[in-house]
Parts: structure tokens; C-alpha cells; sequence
């Protein structure tokens, strides 16, 4: 048996269908700033203000990808938490979410195949109850057994 499991983490033995997990964080003019330079992604409709009024958005918007990242978190840290690998994930991104916005991100357990370790989950993002990204995850769950 793997003692060293981190607390909080949910193993493959343990993971029922439609186990949901979330998390919810307020998008800041500092974490699009850090995502700029991390990612050297700096399209200006997300770093600048005049740019971005005269664009489809009428407005500075966060990286797609951020809000994404938001998924990665509850994923890696809550469902199945650590020791998960990532294998796939498919995104839709269906509005912006703006500086200020508090983002909603959640997972749900839509499959479990226990003997690959694999579940699939149903991933989405919300602000103010409107989805702004929904997709679906593929992962390998930790497990308490030896491969």
C-alpha cells in the first residue's frame, strides 16, 4: 500500500460517479499580468485597456488559458488531487471572463475505468452562473496498490 499519499487526495479504489469538486477564484489584474509573462503570451486585448475597448470584447479580457488552468487546479489538487497525471483535455470557450470576475471551476465524474486507472470527467467554468469554458478530462487517478 502507498502511505505517502497526500491528504485529500482521492485514489482510483475510492472514486464514485458523479463525485463533483470545485473552486472559485477572483481574476486579478496581476494573475492576467503574471500569465502574460509566464506563458509570453501578451496579446493586448488582455493588457491593455484602450487596445481592448475597440475590440469584439469592448474590453480587457483573461487569457483563455487561465481560466482553463483554474480546471488543472481542481483536478491536481482536489479530484483526484495529487499524484493525478493529466491525459487529455478538450475545451470550448463560450465567453470571456474579465478582469474582477470571480470564476467558478468545477469537475464531475462521468467515467471510471478502475482497471487502466482512468476517469473521465466533465470540466466547465462559470461566472455569475453563465458557463464561460466547458470540455471534458481524461486522467489517471493515483491508486493505494503497487502497479
Amino acid at each position: 500500500m502507498l502511505d505517502n499519499l497526500p491528504r485529500g487526495t482521492i485514489c482510483i479504489e475510492d472514486i464514485e460517479m458523479g463525485m463533483t469538486r470545485h473552486l472559485r477564484k477572483a481574476v486579478t489584474d496581476r494573475d492576467i499580468e503574471m500569465f502574460a509573462e509566464v506563458s509570453t503570451d501578451h496579446n493586448p486585448v488582455h493588457l491593455d485597456d484602450a487596445y481592448a475597448q475597440d475590440t469584439i470584447f469592448e474590453g480587457r479580457i483573461a487569457h483563455g488559458m487561465l481560466t482553463a488552468g483554474l480546471i488543472s487546479a481542481v483536478i491536481g489538487e482536489q479530484l483526484p488531487g495529487h499524484g493525478t497525471v493529466y491525459m487529455g483535455q478538450t475545451l470550448k470557450f463560450l465567453g470571456p471572463v474579465r478582469p474582477g470576475d470571480t470564476v467558478l471551476a468545477e469537475v464531475e465524474v462521468v467515467g471510471i475505468d478502475h482497471a487502466k486507472r482512468r476517469v473521465q470527467l466533465n470540466t466547465r467554468c462559470l461566472v455569475n452562473g453563465k458557463k464561460v469554458l466547458i470540455g471534458e478530462a481524461t486522467v489517471l487517478a493515483p491508486s493505494r496498490k503497487f502497479d
